[in-house]
């Protein structure tokens, strides 16, 4: 009595599974893959209508002839089909998963008996290579692998459905039956806050670089400071989403990293805008520490000495170079030796807690997989030459979108955000199924001394370093940077990364784009290389949203 109540209840659903597997054979229904939009609504992932082929070897009467039917219509080697379907291991086959609306009518004209079909989408890009290594791609079952499509595939992909056909235990179909339908569940539309044309127009730009400067590499991400959304994210070299080379899997995991995020660099004079950040801060705070923003006048000595090690800044301090500098003007001349003044006048304990404000060492929450957290030294094992360093830019390594998203904090009134790619998930409807809203995760500095930053860094661009991103009628500011290249632990001669990083409007920061130029030939300096690029992506961006000129202060 007790095995025949466990095997009554307790077993029923199991071995109702059981039979209904022994006696039905099911094609997969497979559900429409949700699309992936820009912020205006243009489909940047879309899907085109495509069949799977299958097969039963056992309920095929005639694989001979329907091997030669089915390599006529599929273009498939007549061998390989006909050792498919006389295979009678398998209970299904796979024939082709990409099969076009006419081959599948074609073969269903001819009514061979245990061949069936089912809609299968393909995947596709409109635009090919654009935001390639954001958006991502598919793999053979159309589950998301890389990017977008991989970190938010549970949304996408929706939920597959089958049809069933009654069969005996050998597979034959069973005369007179029918077949059951279950219907998939589309998978849902993923709104991006990418703006397609900004970043056309980034990679557009990034693109000239890369070819006029012989680069490694060229990369931009552009940011809206008051909510930290990315609108543009440029890695190049890159390659057509419709196009992937699967066959080579060493080059396809370099054309589809997003080093933006994945990848670290030491940032160089471009980290100066959170030393100079950490150290009107604390002025302002009334610690008598911090080196006065406005007044102090640092040593006009083109070198500091720091256990026992010499640290030089760029410029030989001839001809009055660099004499009498204030911070404001420090900024303009790129001066090392001053940031190492600073960082040593704040000390460890207080710099570090900065760095933690600002997100260094750890990852900035973005939504998206792989993202490194840079690389931060213990400050209990920082010697004081390593921790002077920092304070240039120097002994640490951050992520692009790391130094993107610190200053963007530094500029925006002190409000740190996680940055963004996706701002919703909607229905093939139009109703919004889920609202990604920016996510405040601290304040860094306030909005007084970000204010007082963003006016010197506005002189950078207007009187300094940063002349070549000036665009008259627009207040740009900015701070630029080079940074030598180590390999096996020393300097790699002639390696540089040239970089800039820029905002605007000063007093009101809507776009902030980080651009890198990664070992460039010839000239190399951020100043010449990489804030040119900086200008012509805020001129496109001008256009593009048809920015009026302001007043010059």
């Amino acid at each position: 009595m007790g095995r025949f109540f466990y095997i009554q209840l307790i077993w029923e659903d199991d071995l109702h599974y059981l039979a209904l597997d022994q006696w039905t054979r099911e094609i997969p229904v497979n559900a429409g893959r949700g699309l992936i939009v820009d912020r205006n609504g243009e489909v940047l992932a879309a899907n085109r209508a495509n069949f799977g082929v299958y097969a039963r070897a056992n309920a095929v009467q005639d694989a001979e002839q329907s091997a030669r039917i089915l390599s006529d219509a599929l273009g498939e080697p007549y061998e390989v089909l006909l050792r498919k379907l006389t295979d009678k291991s398998k209970s299904e086959i796979v024939l082709s998963r990409s099969a076009a609306k006419e081959t599948v009518e074609k073969i269903a004209e001819t009514e061979m008996r245990g061949v069936y079909y089912a809609r299968s989408d393909e995947r596709v890009y409109p635009y090919g290579a654009l935001a390639s290594q954001v958006i991502g791609f598919t793999a053979y079952d159309r589950s998301g692998t890389t990017g977008i499509e991989g970190y938010y595939n549970s949304y996408l992909a929706g939920e597959n459905g089958e049809i069933l056909f009654e069969t005996d235990l050998v597979g034959v179909d069973v005369e007179g039956s029918s077949a059951a339908f279950y219907p998939a569940t589309d998978g849902l539309n993923v709104r991006l806050t990418l703006d397609y044309r900004i970043q056309a127009l980034s990679e557009e730009v990034m693109g000239r670089a890369l070819a006029g400067s012989s680069a490694k590499a060229a990369r931009a991400v552009v940011l809206d400071p008051r909510d930290f959304s990315v609108l543009a994210m440029v890695n190049l070299p890159s390659y057509d989403l419709n196009e992937i080379p699967r066959n080579d899997m060493e080059t396809l995991n370099a054309l589809s990293r997003n080093a933006l995020v994945s990848d670290v660099y030491e940032p160089g004079s471009t980290f100066k805008i959170v030393t100079a950040a950490a150290d009107i801060e604390e002025y302002l705070k009334g610690n008598g520490r911090a080196l006065d923003p406005a007044t102090h006048v640092f040593s006009s000595a083109r070198t500091r000495t720091v256990d026992g090690t010499t640290i030089k800044c760029w410029s030989d301090h001839k001809n009055g170079k660099h004499v009498n500098q204030t911070l404001a003007e420090a900024l303009n001349n790129s001066c090392n030796p001053c940031f190492v003044d600073i960082a040593l006048a704040l000390g460890k304990e207080t710099f570090y807690d900065y760095l933690a404000k600002f997100r260094f060492g750890r990852a900035t929450g973005i939504d998206f997989s792989g993202e490194a957290i840079g690389m931060l030294l213990p400050e209990s094992t920082l010697r004081d030459c390593d921790f002077s360093r920092i304070g240039f830019g120097q002994s640490i390594a951050v992520t692009p979108l790391q130094l993107a998203c610190a200053a963007a904090s530094a500029v925006n009134g002190g409000y740190y955000y996680s940055p963004r790619l996706v701002s919703e998930i909607y229905s093939s409807d139009g109703s919004v199924r889920e609202k990604l809203k920016p996510a405040l995760v601290g304040r860094t500095v306030s909005k007084e001394a970000s204010a007082m930053l963003s006016g010197m860094l506005e002189g950078v661009v207007r009187d300094g370093s940063g002349k070549h991103a000036y665009i008259d009628g627009y207040r740009v500011a900015g701070k630029t940077g080079t940074a030598q290249k180590y390999e096996n632990g020393a300097i790699a001669q002639g390696k540089y990364v040239s970089s800039f990083i820029g905002y605007f409007p000063a007093n009101d920061p809507r776009y902030l784009a980080l651009v890198i130029i990664d070992e460039p030939q010839g000239s190399y300096y951020g100043s010449t290389v990489a804030a040119p690029c900086a200008k012509e992506i805020f001129e496109g961006i001008i256009q593009i949203m048809n920015i009026q000129p302001q007043e010059a202060i």
